[in-house]
């Protein structure tokens, strides 16, 4: 005689599926039943403070806003041109390949500097006076003198 096709795992399987196809049907059943939320009562609003509330909000604390005042974008940063010799020190220098790094003395930031924007010699650890021009990477020290 054949032993049945069937094993503990198939069972529990089966069970577990007509277990959840009831609490679909039950979740059904309790939805249908339950009266529906009109439109109103879903309308969630925001208030001043940008928290979520049922009541709308008071029309008397609304703020006009010109659209002139939005800015888009990245506001830019403002820079005080009145001195443009910047001081610093020549952090690192590579005479090999003629460029280095300078450290501005007031904002402690990095600019590049290369061997033919240099008047004269200089090496690491001299206090220079620079220009800044905008190279294709960024900001480069120009007019670079040893003080």
């Amino acid at each position: 005689m054949g032993k049945s096709q069937e094993t503990f795992s198939k069972k529990e399987k089966e069970k577990k599926r007509l277990k959840r196809k009831q609490e679909k049907l039950a979740k059904r059943e309790e939805r249908r039943s339950s009266p529906k939320k009109s439109f109103e009562d879903l309308i969630a609003y925001v208030d001043e403070n940008g928290n979520l509330s049922d009541t709308p909000p008071d029309l008397t604390k609304k703020n006009k806003i010109k659209a002139e005042d939005i800015q888009l974008g990245v506001p830019a940063r403002e820079r005080d041109e009145s001195d443009p010799i910047k001081k610093g020190k020549l952090e690192f220098y590579n005479n090999d390949k003629g460029y280095g790094f300078i450290k501005e003395d007031i904002t402690n930031d990095k600019y590049f500097v290369h061997v033919s924007s240099l008047n004269g010699e200089i090496i690491e650890g001299d206090k220079i006076s620079f220009e800044l021009e905008m190279g294709p990477k960024g900001m480069n020290a120009v007019r670079v003198n040893k003080i």
